[in-house]
């Protein structure tokens, strides 16, 4: 009996360890489901939404759950993801096209914006380790914040939003580093010059890896994988290279984040990259919730409240101190005042890395926590404040180019955009040009536009549009705006002869060039033609078709009926809709 019993008792046991955790999980996500809305309808990121909800079921508010082992270990799945995809993002193509002196700008402002915080740290009687750990932690800006907020202003291919972009990439590179700094840091009578050599060591061993693996490896598995059409097996498989990536590396006594960032690292270069993405986001965006709401249930807010003065004067010495580092850097790499600021601010909050960061050194005892709690309250404010910032920027900007208006004159300012490359180059910004530019910003792919009207520039440049004065006809002018090294030029002037001229001095000084114009008529298309262009689209046809896609839609006729009579329209260049057209009028 005395074993019955004991089995019985332990079977109850497991039954309400079971139901515990089937109960926190399901706190978990009604507070996601009841408070994300609410951040949403405000159009608040929703990595606050997830903080706020784990501040309510946490110990600072209902406390309806408990800090138990369980939901860390998945919190901790959802860094290991985090950190994959950001791996996943730098492939070769986005680090080429960050430029020397944007890299530079990069890597100083990581550089010497963690020696000062870490100084002023050092200087309030903090450890060496604590103070590299909150030097590096404060760093790092906000990727996700910054880049969402880009994507909703309009500004991620124009040249102030490239140099963000820039930055943000070399702070993700900067990612390995402390990744493998801060467990080195741990380690009894570690120096911190000791410590950072040995990360060095390691990162470039890790590198090393990441190079040998991921050419003879990682590509022959996944070309077999997808040849199986099998889209099980290659979440699956993706699953495998991340979480067994992050194994091996802790294994070598680095860290799991660090060997899930390698992961992301091996695949970006592949043809399976976008695949990959989207297979493992749901993963990624429910553990990564999971891991900011342990982070909220974690605040201490009685602390918060109490120490108000302390956290209201971190905030403001943090993203005023980033902006100033960050905009002197910018000057001093050429860039225009106005941008300078612009980029300064976007970049002045702290990072979701710098959870990331204070988390494990609260976990290996570097920081205490009620400093952790107070640093942890820092960021997300200052994350909070982040579309302040835009705005702010925005005016001043539009303060500074109000000083300084914009001339009719033949020349335009290079220092404006002599740092992009393998843009579109737009010829004409009325209603066309503006509209491609729009889609093309939407695509993240930079643009620069040329227009002759000065209003219109003026106007447009107040919006944040990458659009300059300057007359197209003259090779000058393009030459100025980077038509050597453009990828594609589009051209949407109105004058039929000028565009006519355009085409032709891009062709025969730019052999290579692809052109796309706009045309107003079969005529205008055979001249466009003659002079060179690759692709004219007959604006007029154009429209007509698409009406009447529509109204065949709409009389249930099929998609791939619709789409073979359109491009029997399009493929004799529009001649048989130009006789309709003709006939009609006749």
């Amino acid at each position: 009996m005395a074993l019955a019993d004991i089995v019985t008792t332990r079977v109850k046991e497991i039954s309400l360890e079971q139901s515990r955790i089937l109960i926190d999980v399901l706190i978990f996500l009604a507070a996601a489901i009841i408070v994300l809305p609410i951040f949403h309808r405000f159009k608040i990121s929703p990595i606050l939404g997830y903080m706020a909800a784990g501040i309510l079921i946490g110990p600072s508010a209902f406390a309806l759950i408990e800090d138990n082992d369980g939901a860390h270990a998945l919190a901790e799945f959802g860094v290991v993801f985090l950190l994959f995809m950001i791996g996943l993002e730098l492939s070769v193509e986005r680090l080429r096209s960050i430029g020397a002196r944007t890299f530079l700008l990069g890597l100083l402002q990581v550089v010497i914006t963690s020696l000062i915080i870490g100084y002023i740290a050092y200087s309030f009687g903090l450890s060496p380790a604590a103070s590299a750990i909150i030097g590096g932690g404060l760093a790092l800006s906000s990727t996700a914040f910054v880049m969402k907020y880009l994507a909703e202003t309009g500004d991620r291919a124009t040249g102030f939003g490239l140099i963000v972009f820039a930055v943000l990439l070399v702070q993700d590179l900067a990612v390995v580093p402390f990744l493998i700094l801060v467990p080195l840091l741990a380690e009894q009578d570690a120096s911190f010059i000791d410590a950072f050599g040995t990360a060095a060591l390691r990162g470039g061993v890790a590198l090393v890896f990441v190079i040998i693996v991921g050419r003879f490896a990682l590509k022959p598995l996944y070309q077999m994988i997808a040849s199986a059409r099998s889209s099980e097996l290659f979440v699956s498989a993706t699953l495998l290279v991340v979480l067994g990536t992050g194994w091996i590396m802790s294994l070598a006594g680095l860290s799991m984040t660090l060997g899930a960032f390698l992961a992301g690292l091996l695949l970006s270069g592949t043809q399976y990259r976008h695949q990959i993405e989207a297979d493992i986001r749901p993963f990624r965006g429910l553990l990564l919730g999971l891991f900011f709401m342990i982070i909220g249930m974690s605040m201490d807010l009685r602390l918060i409240f109490d120490q108000w003065l302390l956290v209201l004067s971190l905030l403001l010495a943090l993203m005023l101190g980033k902006t100033l580092v960050t905009a002197i850097l910018s000057r001093m790499m050429g860039n225009s005042t106005s941008r300078s600021i612009r980029v300064g601010l976007a970049l002045s909050q702290g990072g979701e890395f710098g959870f990331v960061m204070f988390g494990a050194a609260l976990a290996l005892d570097l920081i205490d926590g009620q400093l952790v709690n107070i640093l942890l309250a820092t960021i997300a404010l200052s994350m909070f404040i982040t579309p302040s910032m835009f705005y702010l920027g925005r005016v001043i900007s539009a303060r500074i180019k109000a000083t300084k208006p914009v001339e009719k004159s033949d020349s335009i300012d290079l220092t404006n955009i002599e740092q992009i490359s393998n843009h579109v180059l737009i010829a004409g910004f009325g209603r066309v040009g503006q509209t491609v530019a729009r889609v093309l910003s939407d695509a993240a792919i930079p643009y620069i536009a040329l227009d002759k009207d000065n209003v219109r520039v003026s106007n447009c440049r107040k919006k944040g549009m990458n659009v300059f004065y300057g007359d197209a006809d003259q090779l000058k002018i393009l030459q100025a705006a980077g038509a050597e090294c453009a990828k594609v030029a589009v051209i949407t002037l109105d004058a039929e002869t000028v565009a006519c001229r355009v085409v032709a001095t891009l062709r025969d000084n730019y052999s290579e060039l692809p052109i796309f114009v706009r045309a107003s008529d079969r005529k205008h298309s055979a001249n466009l033609e003659k002079a060179g262009a690759t692709a004219m689209v007959f604006e007029a046809a154009e429209a007509s078709l698409q009406l009447g896609s529509i109204v065949l839609a709409s009389l249930d006729v099929s998609n791939d009926d619709i789409v073979g009579f359109i491009n029997d329209y399009r493929e004799d260049d529009y001649a048989r809709l130009e006789e309709i057209i003709v006939g009609s009028s006749g």
